[in-house]
């Protein structure tokens, strides 16, 4: 579109074009945060690497350079299955957008190459390994490219939790068109994998943007594990009925199982992971896209990409291997910017689980130790007593705030904590005794049925009641000292052996055992009251108003629910994902301010050039159907209520599950 100043930075035509272009394709006013500090320097023809939460708007850091540069913005994703619906959400705001993958035919791929090189594309999306075939960099050559963007560029780092072997080979975007900037954009990175992008890209001068990686609108819980299913099932009717969201599950089989569980009780689910044919999985995500309140429950496989503003929940019924793929996931719940909850269930038989998958799984002994160091500061997370968001946030090299963020459970109910030392040493003590005098190992049910002082079966078979420790633990419940083995576990002081699960010392263990250490340990939590203050027959608790409109005005909800149900047919007749054609956030502003012309429309948050063209009278209709306004209320002005949080966005891909 426009021309470009030096790398020094935009001249002023470029900046006003970069914002006016904002405003008219994206209907936003102003740039947020780090975004037009990135901007700048990539339409003045500079390298970059972006680190930006999911939910910053990193797509508008190389979509509007794409826009204002001569030529077309090509973006690397690996989000085949989702690349059409990234295009169709920039069509629908007047972004001439394709993409090339797999998926086409030949006739398809033919009409995008098409219009690439007679320059009527403005973002071409491709698949990583299409850059390895000749005839994609033949294309490219004879095309004018604007910017080429690397999206979920932690793919290419050994120490991130998605490397991808395909974006080893991005380094020649560099070699081959030198003239053109580069973008490498992620959701999470830490140092190290921060470096290793830089070096691997062969992007030595790129200039680092690493924007803050708080998402304040979402509340981190961590519940102890005792009947996960039924907790979700609680978690789901007390805080989120109706809601979509998206629970995780460490295998294909409890993905089965717990979604069926869950639509046996009354809430709406489907599974997905790969094992599931392609058909259903389609299926499956398309309805997640284009129906409200449908819960997903999938395996790590599903969920990045999917630019799903109004997922309110994600929860974890199993332990992530990472704090990096935590983030990710829990980052696709309120990417509108309004309250959600990332909610997890965890336990003692995660911790061993995840230990045995390590030592059983392939790779080397370096991969063994990353994946232990990274399974080691998640539960770090798990278990600390202080702020759950300041321990993420230190953990990507971010200060976090030295009072708490207030908005985790750990704020909210402070844990008590005591000193577990002579109850670590009584249970290193049991593993020592087995081991020296018996020659055995036994996992953690042998060792608390031993401290409890339980004559079961197995402990009768081996005489282990036999043993000095037998019952020298009976001042801790059961669960109590699985939470102290659990502990013992997360600070190394027990580790997991065989594929049994035993357990056995560290070289840790014994400055515990010679009163050289203390061990100070979390109390584990008394089981909660029901939240639920009434109940119907179906034992369902009160419905709650959705989090997107919970704030409104109780006489603006009809408007709400009815600019809802207009974009939900609107939506299915393009068939389209209800947030392609407007937010939740969107709405709610509309409703607040109440525009009661096409041009007063305009001035709401969201609303672009092609939208307001494309929706305006059918959204002012609606409005006006409800006879004139909100009820004892003049409508408010046009250019009031704004609402500049919330920014479009589209984020990662599939990770593979073929581990499980």
């Amino acid at each position: 579109m426009g021309g470009t100043g030096g790398i020094g930075g935009m001249t002023a035509v470029a900046e006003s074009e970069a914002l006016a272009t904002l405003h008219r394709v994206f209907g936003y006013d102003a740039f947020r945060g780090e975004q037009e500090a990135v901007i700048e320097h990539v339409v003045a023809g500079g390298d970059a690497v972006v680190l930006m939460p999911t939910g910053g708007g990193k797509s508008l850091c190389y979509q509007i350079p794409s826009l204002v540069r001569p030529g077309t913005g090509v973006v690397v994703s690996p989000l085949i299955a989702l690349m059409q619906d990234q295009v169709d959400a920039l069509r629908a705001l007047g972004v001439r957008a394709g993409f090339m993958n797999s998926t086409l035919d030949f006739d398809e791929r033919r009409v995008v190459e098409a219009e690439f090189l007679a320059g009527e594309l403005d973002l071409l999306y491709l698949a990583p390994e299409r850059l390895r075939l000749d005839s994609t960099l033949d294309l490219l050559s004879r095309g004018k490219i604007a910017v080429f963007a690397i999206d979920e560029a932690h793919c290419v780092s050994q120490w991130g939790h998605d490397f991808r072997p395909d974006y080893l080979a991005l380094s020649l975007l560099g070699e081959r068109w030198p003239d053109v900037p580069r973008i490498a954009l992620t959701a999470t990175a830490t140092h190290a994998t921060h470096q290793e992008i830089t070096q691997r890209l062969n992007m030595p001068t790129a200039r680092h943007f690493v924007a803050s990686f708080d998402r304040p609108n979402i509340q981190y819980r961590i519940v102890p594990k005792a009947d996960p299913k039924k907790q979700l099932l609680s978690f789901l009717r007390e805080e989120h009925p109706g809601d979509a969201g998206i629970v995780y599950c460490l295998s294909r089989k409890s993905v089965e199982s717990t979604a069926e569980f869950l639509s046996r009780n009354g809430v709406e689910a489907v599974p997905y992971h790969a094992g599931l044919d392609g058909g259903t999985r389609a299926a499956h995500q398309s309805r997640f896209l284009r129906e409200d309140g449908l819960v997903v429950v999938a395996t790590i496989a599903f969920g990045m990409g999917i630019d799903k503003p109004d997922v309110r929940f994600v929860a974890h019924l199993d332990l992530p291997k990472s704090v990096e793929g935590y983030y990710q996931e829990t980052g696709r719940a309120g990417r509108d910017g309004l309250p959600s909850n990332a909610w997890m269930a965890y336990g003692l038989n995660d911790v061993i689980q995840q230990r045995k998958l390590i030592q059983s799984g392939e790779g080397d002994e370096a991969f063994r130790r990353r994946a232990a160091a990274h399974l080691d500061s998640m539960l770090a997370l798990c278990e600390t007593a202080q702020c759950r968001r300041a321990q993420l946030l230190a953990y990507f090299g971010q200060d976090p705030d030295p009072v708490g963020c207030g908005n985790c459970d750990t704020c909210l109910t402070p844990p008590e904590t005591w000193d577990g030392t002579v109850a670590a040493q009584k249970a290193l003590s049991t593993v020592v005794r087995l081991q020296r005098e018996r020659g055995q190992k036994f996992g953690a049910v042998q060792i608390v049925d031993i401290l409890l002082g339980k004559r079961t079966g197995k402990v009768i078979q081996f005489d282990h009641d036999q043993l000095s420790v037998f019952g020298i633990g009976e001042d801790l419940s059961e669960g109590e000292w699985r939470g102290v083995v659990r502990q013992l576990l997360a600070q190394g002081l027990l580790a997991v052996e065989g594929e049994y699960g035993t357990l056995v010392l560290t070289e840790a263990s014994g400055a515990v055992l010679r009163r050289e250490r203390e061990v100070p340990l979390r109390k584990e939590p008394k089981k909660p009251a029901s939240a639920r203050t009434t109940s119907s027959s179906s034992g369902r608790g009160e419905r709650k108003p959705k989090a997107a409109a919970a704030e409104l005005p109780g006489e603006l909800l009809p408007a709400f629910e009815a600019l809802r149900a207009w974009r939900a047919e609107q939506a299915r007749e393009q068939g389209v994902p209800a947030y392609v054609i407007f937010h939740d956030a969107t709405l709610r502003e509309i409703v607040t301010v109440w525009p009661t012309s096409v041009r007063g429309l305009g001035g709401i948050t969201g609303v672009g050039e092609k939208k307001l063209a494309t929706y305006g009278e059918g959204v002012i209709a609606v409005l006006a159907s409800l006879e004139g306004g909100p009820s004892g209320s003049a409508p408010a002005a046009a250019d009031t209520a704004r609402d500049d949080d919330h920014w479009p966005e589209m984020d990662a891909e599939p990770e593979p599950d073929d581990w499980i």
